[in-house]
C-alpha cells in the first residue's frame, strides 16, 4: 500500500483534504498537491500514486490555456527542488489572493447531487430545468450552480440572490460569466479529446479587486470527466476521477464516518491508471 508522503516545509498557510500551502514570502504561495484522496469528506489512509502529480500538472495546463479568458494565480510549476524532490511536479508557485468563500460548479450535464435535486424539487440551486430529463443529459446550456465552502462537512447550495447578497450584483455576474466561458472552452476542446466534462468546480479570489482563478483547475479531483464514447444517457456514466475508490467505499457498508478503511491494491491501482488517462487525453503526452 501507498502510503500518504507529507512535507516537512517551514511556513505552512494551510492544510486541505489533498493540497498543502506554504507561504513563500512577497505575496507568493507554494501549493504541494499530495496524493491523499478524501471519499464522502473523509480523507482515507493511503495515498493514490501519481494523483498529486496529475492534479498539479493538470491545473497548470489548464491555467495557461485558459488565461485568455480569466487570469489566474499561477506562475509556475517546481520542476526540481534538490533539497525536497517529493515537490518537483506536485507543486506549484503561485501569487496570494484574497479567497471568495463559494464553490463556483458549472454544470453541463445532470448527474450526481444534481440529478437528486432536480428528481425532488425539479430545479437545481432555484435554477428551474425542463421536466422528464434523463440522468446524465446533457442541458440545453451548461448552469452555474455555486455552493457554500464549508470548512468541514458538506457544502451547501446556495441560489443566486444569496450569492448577490454575499459579493454584490456586478461581482456576480463577472463570476458567472467567468464560470460559464471557462466551462464552454474546457469542455469543447476535452470533447475533441474523447473526454466529456459534465461539471466542474472552480475557487476564485481577488488581487487588487481584480477577479482571479485559483486552487486547482478541471482536474478529476475537481469536475466529472466522463468516456465520451460510452456516454449514453439514462444512468451514471464510465468516468476518469475516483469513482473507483467511491464504489469500492460504498460497498464495503463503511458510515462515511472517520476512520476510513484501507482500499485494497486493485482499487488503488484502477484510480491510477484514471488519473494517468486522463492526463494522457487532455494534455497529449503521458505523465
Amino acid at each position: 500500500m501507498t502510503l500518504i508522503t507529507e512535507t516537512n516545509l517551514p511556513n505552512l498557510f494551510f492544510r486541505g483534504k489533498v493540497r498543502d500551502g506554504y507561504d513563500l514570502g512577497d505575496d507568493r504561495l507554494l501549493i504541494v498537491a499530495t496524493d491523499r484522496i478524501s471519499v464522502f469528506d473523509v480523507v482515507l489512509p493511503c495515498g493514490i500514486p501519481d494523483k498529486g502529480v496529475v492534479l498539479n500538472l493538470l491545473s497548470a495546463f489548464w491555467f495557461e490555456k485558459t488565461s485568455h479568458l480569466v487570469p489566474n494565480h499561477f506562475i509556475e510549476v517546481v520542476v526540481e527542488d534538490k533539497r525536497y524532490p517529493y515537490l518537483a511536479r506536485r507543486s506549484m508557485v503561485v501569487r496570494k489572493a484574497k479567497r471568495i468563500d463559494i464553490e463556483c460548479v458549472v454544470r453541463g450535464y445532470i448527474s450526481g447531487s444534481a440529478w437528486a435535486e432536480y428528481k425532488e424539487k425539479g430545479s437545481i440551486c432555484g435554477i428551474s430545468l425542463p421536466q422528464r430529463l434523463a440522468e446524465s443529459e446533457k442541458l440545453s446550456e451548461p448552469i452555474f450552480t455555486p455552493t457554500t465552502k464549508a470548512e468541514s462537512g458538506h457544502d451547501e447550495p446556495m441560489t443566486i440572490d444569496e450569492v448577490k447578497g454575499v459579493l454584490g450584483e456586478a461581482r456576480t455576474e463577472e463570476l458567472t460569466e467567468k464560470c460559464l466561458s471557462v466551462y464552454r472552452y474546457a469542455h469543447d476542446y476535452s470533447l475533441e479529446r474523447g473526454i466529456i466534462i459534465a461539471d466542474t468546480k472552480m475557487e476564485f479570489g481577488l488581487i487588487d479587486d481584480e477577479l482571479i482563478l485559483i486552487d486547482e483547475l478541471l482536474t478529476p479531483d475537481s469536475s466529472r470527466f466522463w468516456e465520451a464514447s460510452l456516454y449514453e444517457p439514462g444512468h451514471s456514466q464510465p468516468s476518469f476521477d475516483k469513482q473507483p475508490v467511491r464504489d469500492w467505499a460504498a460497498a464495503t457498508g463503511w458510515n462515511k464516518q472517520p476512520p476510513a478503511p484501507m482500499p485494497t491494491a486493485d482499487v488503488i491501482e484502477q484510480t491510477t491508471r484514471s488519473y494517468r488517462e486522463a492526463y494522457r487525453r487532455l494534455v497529449g503526452k503521458e505523465l
